[in-house]
């Protein structure tokens, strides 16, 4: 008799699909993009045949501009009159292992406030744990029903049992626990604040809860307060770190089949890559490189856009001791000729795509350059070596000797942007990876087991904040997808798709994206966004907020630094503002005389650091510098 009920109500759910699709006018092949499936796929949900997932019926709600309820049972939503919810009853707003919440007034219109039916399984273990805390708009009011809480707001702890009742600002940090076996139910009154706002969950501080030691904290002392937020760090054991053996070989002896790289390229072809293979096969290609002549102290050139080949190549570089020097594919003849005798340019591993290396051939014969040894990447070029074919007929194995790179030797170059004449050099140390664990770990709020995902080509500074060293350092997974021209509606579907965790890209990216209508993606598995470039446009935070109910964090730092300046893990935030200064970073602010300003007064940003001592992330010195 189930069977036959389930049957039914997949035909008549079946039916008012379809009919709204015919009123609406759209056609299936319409519908199927519009829900992210094939035709055929789609067909059969019509069809009754195939029983939809609840994303397919989310995004058919939106499609026609009705709520899934609607869809799910046959009556309108749009109730303003009184609304009754049963036992147990009410869309769920947020499942985790240990807590649900519904929502009671999910169909009414107009409401003042919004009431949630909120349960709490008993965790002893959390008992011992800071409670972890949530910020969001307007008021609210929770009453105990059942079993015993335990509620943090702001620094204070109470204990409330069966018919107590609390009342606070929402925007205070607040969270609670069941206090007990017995477990906790309560209601959860949130009202709406000025901008009439009464959603739950707009910004919640994660504590730390996976408790598994990264490979990072060897070289890396914090002091964390009580919601995990940092508030000193220090830096040990660095004479020799080098990330490629130090970070990436040992997560690959320690965890061989991690996740390292979720790469898709421009046609939509997904690549996986573990730690043990990005180990190896940057081995291969440190062989293939010494092989060539390349070695300490050459400055090698990557014009590599977000090609996979990118991640093994320059930890290839790291381990053999050369200068890598990113570079982006828009460079032009006169570019290429600039930065191959301004940092005399040894080799040059360069993408097949488009023009690019036929500029660099014009550089080449410009400055009679032809010693610089000339990889290709995804293709082949007459007279220039097939990087993809060669490097493969190398060993795995290469060892780490005692007179290896590391420490203050210098790793990585990147070009300023030039704005006031020829762009400068800036010059690195193995030190620079190091600087970014506070990049990811407290400004892009990286997780352990989760997916980062930093919009940004290889050749930008920008890729270095957001898809290497600090992001691996938190033994994360990094998410890259290889665009040639960017296209939002083939972005924004991949977050959910991908299980995308956190996610950075340029202001301009985030003003493309809502331009999309960013309400009708589903951004469910990501918990934490930054944006860092260029400054941030107020309304472009508060439209992504309104259609996500992800806050944009700022962060701000030059060519010369890792991130400097942020809004760091448990940081208020303010639209428009880049941060406050990263802790024992040496960040002050100084009138036209260099003296400190006092608070409320305008001021230059300056980095004091010893030059002899730099604090881990800031640069050398400028190349060659006179």
């Amino acid at each position: 008799m189930q069977a036959k009920d389930s049957g039914l109500k997949l035909q008549e759910m079946a039916a008012r699909i379809r009919e709204m699709r015919e009123i609406i006018g759209y056609t299936v092949a319409q519908m199927a993009e519009k829900t992210g499936v094939t035709e055929a796929e789609y067909q059969g949900v019509e069809a009754a045949k195939v029983d939809p997932t609840f994303n397919f019926l989310h995004q058919c709600a939106i499609a026609f501009g009705v709520d899934i309820n609607q869809l799910l049972e046959g009556h309108s939503a749009h109730l303003s009159g009184y609304e009754v919810t049963r036992a147990g009853q009410g869309p769920v707003t947020a499942a985790e292992e240990f807590m649900t919440i519904r929502n009671q007034a999910a169909m009414f219109q107009n409401r003042l406030g919004t009431p949630y039916w909120v349960t709490y399984k008993f965790d002893k273990a959390l008992l011992d744990q800071p409670i972890h805390t949530t910020t969001h708009a307007g008021q609210e009011f929770d009453i105990v029903l059942k079993g015993s809480m335990l509620i943090r707001v702001g620094d204070h702890v109470e204990r409330l049992e069966e018919g107590d009742s609390i009342y606070y600002k929402s925007s205070t940090p607040h969270g609670m626990i069941a206090a007990d076996e017995r477990g906790l139910t309560f209601i959860a009154m949130v009202m709406a604040g000025a901008d009439g706002d009464s959603h739950l969950g707009l910004e919640t501080i994660r504590l730390k809860t996976d408790k598994t030691p990264l490979v990072v904290q060897k070289y890396v002392d914090v002091i964390e307060d009580d919601r995990g937020c940092l508030q000193h760090i220090n830096f040990k054991n660095t004479e020799k770190f080098n990330f490629a053996y130090d970070i990436v070989d040992e997560i690959a002896k320690k965890y061989p089949e991690k996740l390292a790289l979720l790469h898709i390229s421009d046609h939509f072809t997904e690549r996986r890559f573990t730690f043990k293979e990005i180990s190896e096969t940057s081995n291969q290609i440190a062989n293939y490189f010494l092989a060539q002549g390349i070695g300490r102290g050459d400055k090698v050139m990557l014009v590599l856009k977000r090609h996979y080949q990118f991640w093994p190549t320059i930890l290839a570089l790291h381990k053999i001791g050369a200068v890598v020097i990113p570079a982006v594919s828009q460079l032009l003849q006169h570019d290429f000729s600039y930065r191959f005798k301004a940092a005399d340019v040894k080799a040059l591993v360069c993408t097949a795509d488009g023009d690019v290396a036929h500029q660099a051939e014009l550089a080449m014969e410009e400055l009679g350059a032809t010693g610089i040894i000339k990889m290709i990447v995804n293709g082949e070029r007459a007279g220039w070596r097939s990087f993809d074919k060669e490097y493969v007929g190398f060993s795995r194995v290469f060892g780490r000797r005692p007179d290896s790179p590391g420490g203050k030797d210098p790793m990585l170059m990147f070009f300023t942007s030039g704005t006031t004449g020829y762009p400068k050099m800036a010059l690195h140390s193995y030190l620079y990876a190091l600087g970014h664990y506070v990049t990811a770990k407290y400004w892009h709020q990286v997780e352990r087991d989760g997916l980062h995902f930093t919009i940004s080509e290889t050749g930008w500074a920008k890729a270095s904040w957001g898809k290497i060293y600090g992001q691996w350092m938190c033994e994360g997974g990094l998410f890259a997808y290889d665009f040639t021209r960017f296209h939002a509606e083939d972005i924004l579907p991949m977050f959910a798709k991908y299980k995308i965790t956190t996610f950075c890209a340029p202001p301009t990216m985030y003003r493309m994206l809502i331009k999309e209508d960013i309400s009708k993606y589903d951004f469910s598995s990501v918990h934490h966004v930054t944006t860092a470039g260029e400054a941030l446009n107020p309304e472009v935070f508060i439209q992504f907020e309104k259609a996500t109910g992800l806050k944009i964090h700022e962060g701000f730092g030059q060519t010369e630094t890792t991130c400097a300046l942020g809004n760091l893990l448990g940081d208020p935030l303010k639209p428009g503002s880049m941060g406050k200064p990263i802790p024992d970073y040496g960040i002050d602010l100084v009138d036209e005389n260099g003296n400190p300003v006092p608070p409320g007064e305008h001021g230059e940003i300056v980095v004091r650091t010893p030059r002899e001592n730099p604090h881990p992330g800031i640069f050398i010195g400028y190349y060659k510098d006179e």
